[in-house]
């Protein structure tokens, strides 16, 4: 398959902290990709380059065959990349279809406001949260706020969607929910690239996982591959555990 996104040597540093550092991947178009590693690994601070919200000090992104290094978050999100949050923000005195309207009314297809509460309306069913269409946004549970946020991203028509822990805080049906819900959307064909703790989560969910420790790309594979991959045991705390378990389930 075509990779929709490309990233090339990137790297970003704050003064003298080089929080990422030439990291390189890929994402093929309708595909899962992991990004874990453990925490200050660099995981955000590359989500934030990817979607414009930082700017790249060496290496390029391309996305969808456009180069978007030097893009605004704006103008990515009109290319057609999403993402969500890991400490979610709605607009709490807005009703659900209002917060998810905001999300389509600044997505990829410029859409005005009646088509855009159309599509509020038919992402919200997609979520599980359409007769809840009309509550105030404070009215969710954190699990109702994560696919609430999901739903915000996904009425931008993203070709590629990217997911900062939509699995953190949840309970284990919510988390199991929500595992189900981002498989439609991979299926529907939107790529995505995630990152989570939960590694049995991810490891399951996931084509191919990148791992991040220390701003560095420390490995990349299928999810087998990567449980069993010395160095990323050494560095992730508690994964060994993980190894163990998944070692035992073969």
């Amino acid at each position: 398959m075509n990779p929709i996104l490309e990233v090339r040597g990137v790297s970003k540093r704050f003064g003298g902290l080089v929080a990422v550092s030439d990291v390189s991947f890929t994402i093929a178009e309708g595909e899962i990709l992991g990004l874990i590693g453990p925490n200050g690994a660099g995981k955000t601070t590359l989500f934030n380059v990817v979607n414009g919200v930082y700017k790249a000090d060496q290496g390029s992104i391309t996305f969808a065959g456009k180069d978007i290094t030097r893009c605004s978050p704006d103008q990515v999100v009109h290319l057609g990349l999403a993402r969500t949050h890991q400490i979610v923000k709605p607009l709490n005195d807005l009703t659900l279809l209002d917060n998810v309207t905001v999300g389509a009314c600044f997505g990829r297809e410029y859409l005005d406001m009646a088509a855009a509460r159309k599509v509020a309306s038919e992402v919200l069913q997609q979520v599980g949260l359409g007769d809840r269409a009309n509550l105030p946004a404070r009215s969710l549970t954190i699990a109702g706020k994560k696919r609430l946020e999901v739903a915000r991203a996904l009425a931008a028509k993203p070709k590629l969607l990217l997911l900062d822990e939509v699995l953190a805080g949840l309970n284990p049906t919510e988390v199991a929910t929500m595992i189900e819900l981002v498989r439609k959307i991979r299926d529907s064909g939107i790529a995505v690239l995630m990152i989570e703790h939960l590694m049995q989560a991810i490891m399951s969910l996931s084509d191919r996982i990148v791992v991040l420790n220390l701003g560095r790309k420390l490995a990349e594979g299928q999810p087998d591959e990567v449980v069993h991959n010395s160095d990323v045991v050494e560095a992730y705390l508690g994964f060994s555990d993980i190894v163990n378990k998944l070692t035992r389930a073969e």
